[in-house]
């Protein structure tokens, strides 16, 4: 089987990286060579360029700033990571990728989502994902469950107000228009246990075609 690379995406508190980790087990279960990964981070320098763009106390950070250390911790990601785990024929689950950064720094930040993808392309080169499951929750519910959720990692996005949100939503739909044949929205504000049987189903279809 050839390797297949899957991003999971989303607004803050859509659940994405608890049905990740979730559905990499069911996986792994079921004989698939499994890597569950996060972005940014999943390697030493990547996760300490993550610790200098999600800490609360950084809110003076420029938003190119911001745009380019994503990159930074993307390409390093990608390299140590993914790259190696698609060439020995594994499925890469990954926690946010490309699509973050044009919704986060492209449209909500106002960088503009072309510029910030020509930053990106230098990072990722030619390597997109094979598909990308966007976990679609309104922003209220999403920043409730953020309150209400002790255990999760607070991080700066987390103290942006509710428009900086709801335009990353809006980001997420424009993305989904445009890439259609890539991206399989999943209506997230359901119980967990419905969308992660969705998400699940979505992936096993789209394993029986890579053969």
């Amino acid at each position: 089987m050839k390797g297949l690379f899957i991003t999971f995406e989303g607004g803050e508190g859509a659940g994405k990286t608890s049905i990740l980790r979730e559905i990499g087990e069911q996986l792994k279960e079921a004989g698939h060579p499994v890597v569950t990964t996060r972005e940014p981070g999943g390697v030493k320098i990547a996760e300490r360029i993550r610790e200098i763009i999600l800490n609360p106390s950084h809110t003076e950070m420029d938003g190119r700033t911001e745009a380019l250390l994503y990159a930074a911790a993307r390409r390093q990601h990608l390299v140590e990571v993914v790259l190696p785990a698609l060439r020995e024929g594994k499925l890469v689950l990954c926690d946010r990728f490309v699509d973050s950064s044009l919704a986060y720094q492209g449209y909500a930040r106002g960088l503009g989502m072309e510029e910030v993808f020509k930053i990106n392309q230098f990072a990722i080169e030619d390597c997109m994902p094979d598909l990308t499951l966007l976990f679609d929750v309104s922003p209220e519910v999403g920043l409730e469950r953020i309150a209400t959720n002790k255990g999760r990692e607070k991080n700066r996005l987390d103290l942006e107000a509710l428009d900086f949100h709801r335009s990353v939503q809006e980001a997420y739909e424009i993305l989904a228009k445009e890439h259609s044949d890539r991206i399989q929205r999943i209506e997230a504000d359901r119980p967990l246990r419905e969308v992660m049987k969705e998400a699940y189903e979505v992936i096993i279809q789209r394993l029986s075609s890579n053969v």
